[in-house]
């Protein structure tokens, strides 16, 4: 599977950066008569929601599963878990202040942009209060919640199942993860064999979104793109130097110092999972930290710290919500927390970030028939975010093998 996705993957960004700009050149010389291929991004994007649900729920279990094998970790496993998903949360609501701030979606020519697109989120009626979200969350019936795709019951109950599969005992455990894990791999398998087309895709919405509203549209996913930048610098050397500067004797200085070589690696490959090497030896011979802790927060992290993409979630469904006009509430931003938050937990199986922007956006009754536009660049958002992912599994090494130190 892995040598599949490299295959496929290669040179994916090129070609889809290749047709955003064939598809912006189209769109500017052809203007409305472009909308003909349309369909094409349509398609696309039905594709994508097809798998992306039930490749949501198994990637969770899996993920969760693993998470609970912390518990033989004792303290230094709870610590680790709790440190990621609170700066993953934290990293999605700084994001969403951001988003209403800086208002990425609004631009001037864009007020029929909707009309070019479904409008089956915008007018839903009467929004939920936060109460009748948040018990919302616990599916009275999983199967139920599964067939209408509500995404915050999906990760509620696949997160518990992970941990009552790592709570079996191994004869049992086993087999039951080889599955989940098979039917995981299957669901990349198609995912992969989508994306193939997706240079297709987005040359045609790229095309009839110029053709049609022109380059307010490219303005503004320029905009979106230079706040995500400032949101993942401020996140990276502020919020994560604060947490060394508090919670370890690591000097800030001489972290980002000797850090800097992961971080340039990190861009380059787009890639975690890559990184855990050369991020557990900066740790262990650069930084200090023990290698029982480097062996265990940094492969942890690096399937389930997804900060980087926790933002991008975020102001993604920032920018979408005011394309469409959808007025985010309080149920709203807390779906998106919570789905971006949890859903980090299975993004490591999840081949392109981009796709489980979808479980956020439909979460939150955000239309995500126009996400295909930001596939153009999603190669500079992905090797951003994961210099911002491995920076963070670095930092929760520190903070941990500290405490690790003063119950020694």
């Amino acid at each position: 599977m892995k040598k599949l996705e490299k295959s496929i993957f290669g040179n994916l960004g090129l070609w889809i950066l290749i047709a955003m700009v064939l598809g912006i050149a189209a769109g500017a010389v052809l203007k409305e008569r472009v909308s003909v291929i349309a369909p094409l991004g349509t398609l696309f994007v039905s594709l994508i929601k097809m798998v992306v649900i039930p490749l949501v729920f198994f990637s969770i279990i899996n993920g969760a599963a693993a998470i609970g094998k912390s518990h033989s970790a004792g303290k230094v496993g709870i610590a680790t878990f709790a440190f990621y998903l609170g700066t993953t949360a934290f990293a999605v609501v700084f994001a969403l202040i951001l988003g209403e701030v800086f208002q990425p979606g609004v631009a001037e020519g864009l007020e029929g942009f909707k009309d070019m697109f479904s409008d089956e989120y915008v007018a839903r009626g009467d929004v939920p209060g936060i109460w009748e979200t948040l018990i919302g969350i616990v599916p009275v019936n999983p199967i139920e919640s599964l067939v209408t795709g509500n995404i915050l019951q999906i990760l509620f109950f696949a997160m518990f199942f992970g941990f009552g599969i790592n709570s079996l005992k191994e004869d049992q455990k086993k087999p039951l993860i080889n599955i989940i894990g098979g039917v995981t791999d299957a669901l990349v398998y198609i995912i992969l064999k989508v994306m193939i087309i997706a240079p297709i895709g987005v040359f045609a919405l790229m095309a009839d979104v110029v053709g049609t509203f022109g380059w307010e549209v490219l303005f503004s996913v320029g905009k979106l793109l230079a706040i995500y930048t400032v949101a993942l610098i401020v996140h990276t050397f502020g919020f994560y130097g604060l947490l060394i500067k508090l919670f370890s004797k690591v000097s800030v200085r001489n972290f980002y110092a000797k850090f800097a070589k992961v971080q340039a690696f990190a861009l380059s490959t787009a890639s975690s999972m890559a990184t855990v090497p050369l991020n557990e030896e900066t740790c262990q011979e650069d930084l200090g930290v023990s290698k029982s802790t480097t062996s265990f927060v940094i492969p942890l992290g690096a399937t389930i710290n997804m900060d980087g993409n926790a933002i991008y979630y975020a102001l993604a469904a920032c920018f979408f919500a005011q394309w469409f006009g959808v007025d985010l509430g309080a149920s709203e931003y807390i779906a998106i927390i919570l789905t971006a938050t949890v859903g980090s937990i299975g993004q490591a199986g999840v081949p392109g970030p981009s796709l489980l922007v979808v479980a956020v956006l439909i979460a939150a009754n955000i239309p995500v028939i126009g996400l295909p536009i930001l596939f153009g660049v999603d190669r500079i958002f992905d090797m951003m975010r994961t210099a911002v992912n491995v920076t963070g599994d670095a930092t929760c090494a520190v903070i941990v093998d500290q405490l690790v130190d003063k119950e020694a």
